[in-house]
């Protein structure tokens, strides 16, 4: 590899056909989130800015680039669900990416079904394999080093329950790669899938 690096400041631009701030950070795993608005409208849409940040207990969270309908939902009800993409259901999941009006139903818009939680009032999607239904615990409004609030909000929220298909568990131990999850690249359509023959094992020095 050259040694040669390439160097921009983001305030002042990259320069370069594609900003490689995406593909740096990745693959991301997506954050494919039902909400409910407190008028009972459904609400299905992946974002790529997800991951886990607490064990005990669990919290999730994702950015919403621009205040969009799963913000304003989950600020109405306090609850969400997050489902995980895989595979077989990359179409129907880009299929929710479309921008609709809020009272476009996605689950309906991607032939999806809806499927009662158990703890909380909005549904997860059934095709999924894996969904954990999720109660709001913060939302922050993203700023600047500068301390100037940024149009992104990050959204977080605790897990009260855990659906996983018993197809995935083997021996007891979830399988990463028998679920088939996509996650997000850098480019415009870019995704990644794992897979099996991806896995390497280290342990942590003792």
């Amino acid at each position: 590899m050259s040694e040669e690096v390439c160097f921009y400041e983001p305030a002042l631009g990259h320069g370069l056909p594609h900003d490689p701030f995406n593909a740096i950070v990745g693959p991301r795993p997506i954050g494919w989130i039902s909400s409910r608005a407190s008028d009972g409208k459904l609400n299905l849409a992946p974002y790529s800015f997800f991951n886990a940040f607490n064990y005990t207990p669990p919290i999730i969270g994702f950015a919403s680039v621009g205040a969009k309908d799963s913000l304003r939902n989950i600020e109405q009800t306090g609850e969400f669900c997050w489902n995980l993409a895989t595979r077989p259901l990359a179409a129907a999941m880009n299929q929710t990416c479309a921008a609709v009006p809020p009272e476009v139903d996605e689950f309906a818009l991607a032939g999806l079904t809806p499927e009662s939680s158990r703890l909380v009032k909005v549904p997860r999607v059934k095709e999924s394999p894996v969904s954990f239904e999720c109660k709001l615990s913060q939302i922050v409004q993203l700023q600047s080093a500068a301390g100037q609030q940024v149009n992104s909000w990050l959204i977080l929220g605790e897990v009260v329950g855990v659906h996983i298909a018993t197809a995935l568990l083997v021996d007891g131990i979830y399988q990463t790669a028998l679920a088939q999850p996509i996650l997000r690249g850098g480019g415009a359509a870019d995704y990644f899938e794992i897979t099996q023959d991806m896995l390497f094992k280290m342990a942590r020095p003792t």
